[in-house]
C-alpha cells in the first residue's frame, strides 16, 4: 500500500479522546510514580499517568482512590502486558545461585537474602479488573497488545485504551487490537524498552525516525515518546505527525516526583549525559545512568531472567533509595536528561507548550 506523508498533526483528536486541554502525557514510572506528580500534570491540563508495575488489586484500588481525591481531571493507569516470562519458575538451586550473585549488595545494606517467593508478579487479570473498576480516563499498556476482552471491557466502561510501540509493526498490531491511540516510543526513552514483537535489541528505532513512520502506518493518534524534554522536542514531534508527546525524564526530575533527591540530583548531573542500555537490574533491557551495580553485575555475568532479577534487586533497591545510595539504585533516565532545567511539573508543562507558538 502506498502511503503519503501527513501534514503537521493537530492535537485536537487527542484532546477530545482523553478529555484533556493540552497534548502532553506524563510517562508512567515503575516504582517512582507519585500521586502528586500525576495529579499535577492532570491539573495542568495534560494526562497524568501512574505506573502500576507490581501492584496487586488492593494496591491499585487504594492508589486510584488517592488519585481521584487528588485530581478531578482525567488520568491514566499503566499496566505491563504479560508475555509468559512473568510465570518463570527457577529451580531452587538456580534461584540460590542468582541470589548469591547479589549477596554483596544485601550485605552492604544490612538486608538478609530473601527466600524464593511463591510468585514474582501479581495476577494480571486481577490488575486489569482493579484498574478498570477505578474508571480512569485511560488505561495504557506496555509490552504487548491487550486481549480483545480487555479492550472491549474498557470501552464498555468508557475507558480509553492506549498501547505502546517501539516499531511500526508493533503500532500496526496495536491498532488492529483496537487501541484508541499509540505511543511511539523511541530508543532515547528512559526505563524499559517495551518491545514485544522482536527482542528489544532488534527494535532500537530513534523517536524522530519512528514517529513519522508510525503516523503514516496507522490511522489512530500517535503520541511521541523519547528524547522530548523542551519546546523544541515538542514542536519537532508534532511536525513529524505526532498529536501529543509523552514525557518522562523531565517530569521525573521535578519535586512532585517520587524519585529521591539524590536520584533527581544525578538526573541533573554530567553523569546523565551518558546513559546505557542494560539487563543487569531487571533482566529486561532498560535505559539508565550507569553506576557501580550495573558495572559489577555486567562484569560478573550472572543475571537472572525477568522477572526474577527484577524481584531480587527489588528487595534492596528501595532501601538503597531510602539511604540515597545511588550506586545501588536503578537510575532510569532518557537521553534528554542534559536538557533538564525545571523544578516543578507546571514549569515543565509551560516549557513544552511554548513549542506550540
Amino acid at each position: 500500500m502506498t502511503t503519503h506523508p501527513r501534514p503537521s498533526a493537530s492535537a485536537s483528536r487527542v484532546l477530545e479522546l482523553f478529555g484533556i486541554d493540552v497534548p502532553v502525557v506524563l510517562g508512567p514510572f515503575g516504582g517512582v510514580s507519585s500521586v502528586q506528580l500525576t495529579a499535577a500534570v492532570s491539573d495542568g491540563g495534560g494526562l497524568g499517568s501512574y505506573g502500576l508495575y507490581g501492584y496487586d488489586g488492593g494496591a491499585i484500588r487504594k492508589t486510584a482512590a488517592e488519585l481521584h481525591t487528588a485530581t478531578a481531571k482525567p488520568f491514566a493507569l499503566n499496566l505491563w502486558v504479560p508475555n509468559g516470562s512473568e510465570t518463570t519458575v527457577l529451580p531452587q538451586e538456580e534461584f540460590d545461585r542468582c541470589a548469591s550473585a547479589l549477596k554483596p549488595y544485601f550485605e552492604e545494606l544490612g538486608i538478609p537474602l530473601p527466600d524464593m517467593p511463591a510468585r514474582y508478579m501479581p495476577d494480571f487479570g486481577e490488575q486489569v479488573e482493579a484498574a478498570l473498576e477505578a474508571r480512569p480516563a485511560v488505561v495504557s499498556f506496555v509490552f504487548g497488545v491487550p486481549a480483545p476482552a480487555v479492550v472491549e471491557e474498557a470501552h464498555r466502561r468508557g475507558v480509553k485504551v492506549v498501547g505502546t510501540a517501539t516499531t511500526v509493526a508493533e503500532a500496526v498490531a496495536l491498532e488492529a487490537g483496537g487501541v484508541d491511540a499509540v505511543v511511539a516510543s523511541g530508543m532515547e526513552s528512559g526505563g524499559h524498552r517495551v518491545s514485544f514483537l522482536k527482542p528489544a535489541e532488534e527494535s532500537l528505532v530513534g523517536t524522530f525516525a519512528l514517529v513519522p513512520q508510525v503516523a503514516d502506518a496507522v490511522s489512530i493518534p500517535v503520541i511521541a515518546a523519547g528524547g522530548v524534554a523542551d519546546r523544541r522536542g515538542f514542536a519537532a514531534a508534532m511536525v513529524l505527525g505526532a498529536e501529543a508527546v509523552q514525557v518522562g525524564t523531565a517530569f521525573l526530575a521535578t519535586r512532585e516526583s517520587a524519585a529521591v533527591p539524590a536520584y533527581r540530583n544525578v538526573l541533573r548531573s554530567t553523569a546523565a549525559a551518558q546513559t546505557v542500555l542494560t539487563r543487569a537490574l531487571s533482566g529486561r533491557l532498560a535505559r539508565g545512568i550507569p553506576n557501580r551495580i550495573i558495572a559489577e553485575l555486567e562484569e560478573g555475568g550472572t543475571v537472572a531472567p525477568f522477572p526474577v532479577q527484577n524481584w531480587l534487586t527489588g528487595r534492596f533497591r528501595p532501601e538503597a533509595a531510602k539511604r540515597e545510595n545511588t550506586e545501588l539504585m536503578s537510575l532510569w533516565a532518557g537521553q534528554s536528561a542534559p536538557l533538564l532545567r525545571y523544578d516543578t511539573a507546571a514549569e515543565v508543562l509551560a516549557e513544552l507548550l511554548a513549542g506550540t507558538h
